[in-house]
This record gives structure tokens, sequence and C-alpha cells, in this order.
């Protein structure tokens, strides 16, 4: 039956056409996956360390006052020739993205003696739990334990960082790692370790640092804290310490 023919008929209107919103909406997909892809292999792919693109001391910059690694924590050979140090707060989103950098410096050069890696806490305002997370950290440290809590913080910031009673989460953590529980959380009641926190914190505002994470290769500050460019520029460094 003709159209004309069935509305003269019936007297409905012709049906509407629909349009699928699925071919746009799998196009947008496709565009933001595409925009992550892109952001992951700016932030770990490895530029050449002679590359010009790499980030530079500023003219007469001064060497990073070494007096202040005391405030932070160290792993590594007091004499490596190149030191890393990461300013950073445990709740903070970047900060878990650039911590597999980390953990990836520490097996690849902290271990082989050729650079030293100096963890500064810088809890900020707006993060509720980094404070006590800070401190999580170092009470593990008093039984041993201090980097493998620092990952699993890391590891684990999403369970924890909106949590309300932050502390329970922690000790479990350190359940986990063999702590002994009565001295963890004693050491987290008493916030026995906010006064190195604090200090740590200090020596950030000092030196001018107000964001997270902010990482140095030497005095070299990084613009894209991630493995591509710490590598490359921690093997630059090297080269140089070497001649």
């Amino acid at each position: 039956m003709g159209e004309a023919k069935r509305r003269k008929q019936t007297g409905a209107p012709p049906p509407k056409k629909t349009s699928s919103k699925k071919p746009l909406i799998i196009g947008v997909s496709v565009l933001v996956l595409a925009a992550v892809l892109v952001g992951v292999f700016f932030l770990t792919a490895a530029p050449t360390p002679t590359s010009d693109e790499l980030p530079v001391a500023g003219p007469n910059a001064d060497a990073f006052p070494a007096q202040l690694d005391q405030y932070g924590v160290s792993v590594g050979a007091a004499d490596a020739p190149v030191v890393v140090r990461e300013f950073a707060d445990y709740q903070c989103p970047a900060c878990s993205l650039f911590a597999s950098a980390s953990k990836r410096l520490k097996q690849e050069y902290v271990e082989a003696g050729q650079v030293r890696f100096v963890y500064f806490d810088l809890p900020l305002q707006q993060h509720q739990n980094a404070f006590p997370a800070a401190q999580a950290t170092r009470c593990a440290g008093d039984q041993g334990a201090y980097w493998e809590m620092h990952e699993r913080l890391y590891d684990s910031q999403t369970e924890w960082s909106g949590s309300n009673d932050p502390v329970a989460t922690f000790t479990r953590y350190g359940n986990d790692l063999g702590l002994e529980e009565r001295r963890f959380r004693r050491c987290m009641t008493t916030e026995l370790h906010r006064e190195a926190v604090e200090a740590s914190r200090r020596v950030a505002m000092q030196l001018q640092v107000s964001s997270t994470p902010t990482v140095l290769v030497d005095n070299i500050r990084l613009t894209r804290p991630g493995w591509g460019q710490l590598s490359a520029v921690v093997e630059r460094e090297l080269a140089k310490a070497t001649k």
C-alpha cells in the first residue's frame, strides 16, 4: 500500500525516522581512549638522554641542599652519583601514577648503586587522609617495612582515600605485611611521627614546592614526571658523572 493511500485510509501521520546515537557514542569512546593512550605514551616513552626536549637546571641554579635529605626517607648508596628526590602526597592520584616509575627506579638504578632515592612527605590540606598515610609509612618503617607500606598505600589508594577510619585500614595493611599490630597501632594513635612529617612538609615550603608529585633529578625538576622522562634524565646525568 502506498504511503498516501495509507494515510488516507488510516489518518495516521507517516512514521518518524529515528537516527541511532550508537555510532556517535562509539566515536566519542574511541577518541577518549586514544587521548588516554597518548597521555600514557608521553609519560612512559623514554626520549633519548641527549634529547633537547629534556629539562635542564636553570642558569646558575644552586645544587639541591643535601642536608635537607635527613627530613625525607632515603634508600640507596650514600655516594650514588645521582640523587632523585620526590615530594609527594599519598592521596594524590598523580603521585599514585608516578609510584610505578619510582618503584622501577629503585629496581633498576638504586639497587645497582647508581641512584639514591629520597621521598619527602608533602600531605596537602585538601586530602584528609594524606597525613595519617604519611605517618603509617613511618610507623611501618619502625618495623623495617617503610617501602613495603609505601607501595601498598599507592597500590590501594582508592580503597583508603575516602575512609572515615584510615588507621583501621592501615593497621590491616600492617598485618598483611607481618607487622606487630599493637606496636603499629600505638604508633599511629599517639602520632609518634607527626613532627617528622611536619618537618618534611616544611622542607617543601622552604623550597617553594607546592604541587605533587614534584620530582627532581639532582637539581633538575622534571616537567613530565613519569618513567620516560625520569629514566632519560637519570641516564644523561649518570653519563656526565662518569666522565
